[in-house]
């Protein structure tokens, strides 16, 4: 039976191979118990990066995270969350899928606990709904582009050769990520 520090250690390394298969420089502090596990080089920009053990629940199809935390001090019971000021994604590594997942700190900015669908909601909800594919690791979104091109990304050779595709997404979605919609849109409105 795996601790919660396997878990941590297992979900840490295979984030870290899937990030380097992907050609992501990724670098780790020196010091351990800082807030976030990892660094990403993206070329113009670094992400701090919590990485977390997702536990599959094959009953409700989905990916449960614990992206709280708490622990027993002397002055008694003490929780935590993750913050924008401390961390920029939370990565999440499903063993029993063996699949990885990168979420904005957007997605678990106060949170204590996400679930990651594994399929769409029978009833079409699109509202607060965290969808596992829209969050795999390495998807272009995501990251962005690197200045190297498709060396750094997987995706199309080079990456903006892409021709843009239509995308549909609810209003509520829309409306609470406005600013990514419009950074993704950005590269677009240049052309």
């Amino acid at each position: 039976m795996l601790t919660s520090n396997d878990k941590g250690n297992i979900a840490e390394a295979a984030i870290t191979l899937e990030a380097i298969k992907l050609g992501i420089d990724v670098l780790k502090p020196v010091a351990e118990h800082g807030r976030y596990d990892l660094l990403f080089d993206l070329g113009g920009r670094v992400i701090r990066v919590q990485c977390k053990w997702g536990s599959l629940d094959k009953e409700l199809g989905v990916v449960c995270v614990r992206v709280g935390g708490s622990r027993h001090t002397p002055a008694g019971y003490v929780t935590s969350t993750y913050s924008a000021d401390e961390v920029d994604a939370i990565a999440v590594y499903c063993g029993d899928l063996a699949e990885t997942f990168l979420l904005p700190i957007d997605k678990a900015e106060g949170k204590r606990q996400l679930h990651l669908r594994l399929s769409p909601p029978r009833n079409s909800q699109r509202a607060c709904i965290n969808l596992a594919s829209e969050y795999q690791l390495g998807a272009i979104a995501q990251l962005g582009e690197r200045s190297a091109g498709s060396r750094k990304v997987v995706g199309s050779s080079p990456t903006s050769s892409t021709p843009p595709t239509e995308i549909v997404i609810g209003a509520n979605r829309f409306r609470n990520h406005f600013g990514y919609w419009m950074e993704r849109a950005a590269p677009a409105m240049r052309s």
